[in-house]
């Protein structure tokens, strides 16, 4: 990789996580920066059309120092319409002019999305920069959509002896069509977790307790997808770990997130008064080392490349460890876990992302000769 790279940084985005990944994609834009990249900054509008973030207004961004919560320090979506087409060198991509085709704003050597939820972590975009046959940061098509998937994500979890927590999962139609829909979850016992099957950041997720509204966190959970899981809860410590790397992946530190009321939702995520992060959890070596194993073991199970953020449930009554989600795109804020629990391992978040473009330029490197132009290994 050349010490200068023409790097494309894709946010926003239609999913209800669009501030979130324009909080992240400012401090991924200034860690490269800082290394010396060339950066463009292409947002995603809430519609799905793309802007070209103009370069004065970006420089502003990037030296400004970030001050207060992350997430309100954000790269904002606006500039002129534009488009991406393959570019004229093999393996870059150009940015046009949405209205002149003709009018090329940028070349790009690699494209680094950072954009979180539906259509930017679940395949989408995957695809499309698979087709335009550029280099670009995380997992491709099948990890990205297996990981978004939280059903998916649990089949194959389970067929590599992962261990998941109990859950059952109901499309809308069978819900609707139940004549006692609540019988569908039984089985599991309380407190249960609602979610829909593909979001991320907490969305649409509702904890139900004994005698609670089953139906209506239900609902809640349809108004973000079709396909609802519903987990079986388990008394005991949220943990997380990071994992970066491609043919042999490494695991990061391990995190934990401690909240009132009992779970990390979506406000206290984002708009939480206070840190509930403690990098290093306290806990005994061998659970550790046993947390960064199976983190490792559920990346390669998906078949990840570049970058994931495991999530897990410790009960420490009995022991277990169970997976309870995989985020191959995971939050870049100042205060998110991922670049937390790297930096506790020694590798600061500018490496992070320096290490995730040579990543992203290896796979590339990597494509069977006679694969299509944009396919992967």
């Amino acid at each position: 990789m050349r010490s200068t790279v023409r790097i494309g940084v894709l946010f926003g985005g239609p999913s209800a996580e669009h501030e979130v990944s324009c909080a992240s994609a400012l401090g991924v834009a200034r860690a490269l920066a800082g290394q010396g990249h060339r950066v463009v900054a292409l947002g995603l509008t809430r519609t799905g059309a793309l802007r070209l973030l103009p370069e004065p207004v970006l420089a502003q961004h990037l030296g400004t120092v970030a001050a207060g919560r992350a997430i309100d320090d954000r790269l904002p979506v606006t500039g002129p319409a534009v488009e991406l087409r393959r570019g004229a060198a093999a393996g870059t991509v150009a940015v046009t002019a949405a209205d002149a085709p003709a009018t090329v704003h940028a070349e790009l050597d690699v494209v680094f999305p950072v954009l979180h939820g539906p259509y930017g972590e679940d395949g989408v975009v995957q695809g499309l920069l698979e087709s335009l046959g550029v280099p670009y940061v995380g997992c491709g098509i099948l990890a990205s959509a297996v990981g978004m998937d939280k059903v998916a994500m649990k089949r194959a979890l389970r067929a590599e002896d992962v261990p998941t927590t109990p859950y059952v999962w109901f499309d809308e139609p069978t819900w609707r069509a139940a004549a006692d829909p609540e019988k569908l979850v039984v089985g599991l016992r309380g407190p249960l977790f609602v979610k829909p099957a593909r979001m991320g950041s907490s969305i649409g997720i509702s904890r139900v307790a004994d005698g609670d509204d089953l139906a209506a966190a239900v609902e809640e959970a349809f108004r973000h997808d079709h396909v609802v899981l519903v987990e079986q809860g388990v008394t005991g410590r949220e943990l997380e770990c990071g994992v970066l790397g491609g043919w042999q992946p490494e695991a990061s530190a391990v995190g934990e997130v401690r909240v009132a009321g009992g779970w990390f939702d979506y406000r206290q995520k984002y708009f939480g008064d206070a840190d509930p992060m403690i990098v290093p959890a306290p806990l005994p070596d061998e659970v550790t080392e046993r947390i960064r194993e199976l983190s490792v073991r559920a990346f390669t199970a998906i078949g990840g490349w570049g970058l994931a953020r495991v999530d897990f449930l410790y009960d420490e009554a009995t022991g277990d460890l169970f997976v309870n989600e995989l985020n191959t795109l995971p939050g870049f804020t100042a205060h998110s876990m991922y670049p937390k629990v790297w930096a506790e391992s020694g590798v600061t978040y500018a490496e992070v992302v320096d290490r995730l473009v040579a990543l992203a330029f290896a796979r590339h490197a990597a494509r069977p000769s006679t694969a299509h132009p944009g396919g992967t290994p």
